[in-house]
């Protein structure tokens, strides 16, 4: 059941702005500086202290222009810090320099990079993980229709580091709008993971998705070469050219009418309410009256599972996670050998397609989100009237295989934070893939340069596996395989 507890607001991120300091330690040194130029003297050695009137006053404005210029100086060379480029280690201004990935803040890491920069923006603008997290989330529902978008199924797994609990997003069963077309969630359960964890207003996480499909995204690799891997009868002419023949990278493309969808999402005061106008609308396109009831989407406790070495946490049925906690208390209690990440598997089975991307900050919060449409494009069917691309996720379509989020909290005899979060995309093998990969990290020393996944899931499909970690008061975030979604902190 949902919470009826009011929203919890953890600890907010605060703005790095490490002028301050050095613009107070410049201020009193001017302030000494003028009152030793030009304030009385009571030593009768000092001839300056007995210069006449005029002498003095030239001798103190030398001086502070002598300050003014040493100022003007460090301005300038401070001016020229970047606060972190896409992917990138920058070194803060502060001086100090980390590998790329770890920050001082917060990161955020997704498939795209335009959803990366969107997250890290949020960041900036004083929103927390869970701003970062949904505002790129309804990003790449925008510019990944053939992994995500509102036609998806969501689950998400939040730590919050102020109250040490985990809470899952969950999105139920999956329901049939219409024979071979499943129900759409990503509205409701985007929203209402704001509406009790989010800090900056609802429309202000909508902005940057609108714009994306108002004036025209680029199409990236990952778009591209599922296009071109596709039957695009069902989506053109969104995603294709006039001849009919796929879209290719880097062409612009608009979608005037998802951005009329999501404007009106960012005017919807309640979470359902969010998800009725866009069923209302599909329910007309495709001549239906829509189902009298459905399950929304919930917040519930995170199930748990205590090891010697901390807590662990993920999602309910009918995820995988419950799959999952088996499979990492088996291995722990064996004591034996980590399974193998990728086990035998029948030729005919399909990795289902879904997306990813994960959030932290420094004090240990973390979110992971994971949604799919079940297979490249979903169902293919375009909604003429919304722009949004329905699912094919239905009743009959297996458990949420896919669907795993794991969050470790560590034990830890001082004041820092050990928090880790994986989350995995395309592969059926999720769940033997994260206990391959946890039960690494649990074996090897934690130092801040050995953070990240060192196990491949490439060979159980074309899957993604992202970590991100609070460790050491910074956010670390990584993937593997290496470089394959975009980065962004501060």
């Amino acid at each position: 059941m949902e919470p009826e507890a009011g929203p919890v607001l953890y600890q907010k991120l605060r703005v790095w702005e490490p002028s301050l300091e050095s613009e107070e330690e410049e201020e009193e040194i001017s302030e000494q500086l003028i009152l030793d130029a030009s304030g009385p003297h009571s030593s009768s050695g000092n001839k300056a202290g007995r210069l006449p009137g005029a002498w003095a006053q030239l001798v103190a404005a030398l001086l502070l222009l002598a300050v003014g210029f040493s100022l003007a100086v460090r301005q300038l060379c401070s001016s020229g810090a970047s606060p972190g480029a896409l992917g990138s280690g920058a070194p803060p201004a502060s001086g100090h320099s980390h590998r790329p990935g770890v920050y001082h803040h917060g990161a955020i890491i997704s498939p795209a990079a335009e959803c990366s920069r969107l997250g890290r923006e949020l960041f900036v603008a004083g929103g927390n993980i869970v701003d970062a997290g949904v505002g790129a989330a309804l990003c790449l529902a925008v510019v990944h229709p053939h992994a995500t978008g509102l036609g998806a199924t969501y689950w998400g797994l939040f730590h919050n580091s102020s109250s040490g609990n985990s809470t899952a997003l969950t999105s139920g069963p999956a329901q049939t709008l219409a024979p071979g077309l499943g129900l759409p969630s990503a509205l409701p359960a985007l929203h209402l993971l704001h509406t009790h964890f989010g800090s900056l207003p609802w429309p202000h996480l909508l902005v940057g998705p609108i714009s994306l499909a108002q004036k025209g995204f680029l199409v990236d690799t990952s778009l591209a070469s599922a296009l071109a891997a596709q039957d695009t009868k069902g989506l053109c002419p969104l995603l294709c050219h006039a001849n009919g023949t796929p879209l290719g990278p880097g062409t612009r493309v608009t979608n005037t009418k998802l951005a009329a969808v999501l404007h009106k999402a960012s005017l919807a005061p309640t979470p359902d309410l969010s998800g009725d106008a866009l069923l209302s609308l599909l329910a007309e396109d495709l001549g239906l009256e829509g189902p009298s009831v459905w399950s929304r989407p919930t917040l519930e406790p995170a199930l748990q599972l205590p090891v010697p070495q901390g807590i662990l946490f993920t999602t309910p049925s009918p995820s995988a996670g419950p799959e999952l906690l088996e499979l990492l208390e088996a291995s722990l209690q064996s004591a034996g050998p980590s399974p193998a990440p990728c086990p035998a598997l029948p030729q005919a089975a399909a990795a289902p397609r879904s997306s990813v991307l994960a959030t932290v900050d420094s004090s240990g919060s973390v979110l992971l989100l994971t949604s799919s449409l079940n297979s490249s494009f979903g169902s293919g069917h375009l909604s003429p009237s919304t722009g949004v691309l329905l699912s094919n996720l239905v009743a009959e379509s297996a458990a949420g295989a896919w669907a795993c989020p794991l969050i470790f909290r560590g034990i830890s005899d001082d004041t820092e934070v050990d928090v880790l979060g994986l989350v995995a995309s395309g592969t059926p093998a999720a769940a033997r893939v994260m206990t391959h990969t946890l039960l690494s990290h649990l074996a090897r020393p934690q130092t801040p340069d050995q953070q990240g996944p060192t196990e491949s899931p490439r060979a159980c499909g074309q899957g993604t596996l992202l970590q991100v970690a609070a460790h050491t008061e910074h956010a670390h975030v990584s993937s593997v395989p290496s470089g394959c979604c975009p980065f962004q902190g501060f």
